[in-house]
């Protein structure tokens, strides 16, 4: 499938768009299933939960690109937006869930996604963007313009 993939799209233009409803069709579900835990969403729940993040505005935006060719998501990311009293009233884009679909890697569609999230933090009048990232992932991130800073702790409930 690789081949595919890199074969049909070096001179295609991807771009990045809003998530739209259509998107579950598209294997959206089963992309996140190579980043992390993500047990089949039935459509009835992805619906309400679409909705629900809908009506958050540009408050939560996830963002994907759609191999057009083969009517596929390949590649997602999300940033939500914090208020803070902070630095005067300030705002944070916190960027998460970033993905690329294994057979699309290397072209170059995770650079576009975070700029896609960064961009639209900096133009929501956010301070900074940050994420979390593993250890493999910060190398990548670096050259997306990102620096370690701190440490990340995480307390899971379930």
């Amino acid at each position: 499938m690789q081949n595919d993939i890199n074969s049909s799209s070096h001179d295609q233009k991807f771009q990045v768009r809003k998530l739209e409803f259509s998107d579950k069709s598209k294997g959206f579900i089963e992309l996140l299933q190579q980043l992390s835990v993500c047990d089949s969403v039935s459509d009835k729940e992805f619906e309400e939960r679409f909705q629900e993040l809908s009506s958050l505005g540009d408050d939560h935006v996830i963002c994907v690109i759609e191999d057009d060719q083969l009517e596929k998501i390949i590649a997602t990311g999300s940033v939500f937006i914090e208020k803070k009293f902070l630095r005067n009233c300030g705002k944070v884009g916190h960027i998460e869930d970033v993905v690329v679909d294994s057979s699309a890697r290397g072209l170059q569609l995770g650079k576009k996604i975070v700029e896609f999230l960064a961009e639209h933090s900096r133009s929501s009048g956010c301070y900074k963007v940050i994420l979390d990232c593993g250890a493999e992932n910060k190398g990548f991130y670096e050259k997306c313009g990102f620096k370690q800073k701190e440490i990340q702790m995480v307390r899971y409930f379930i």
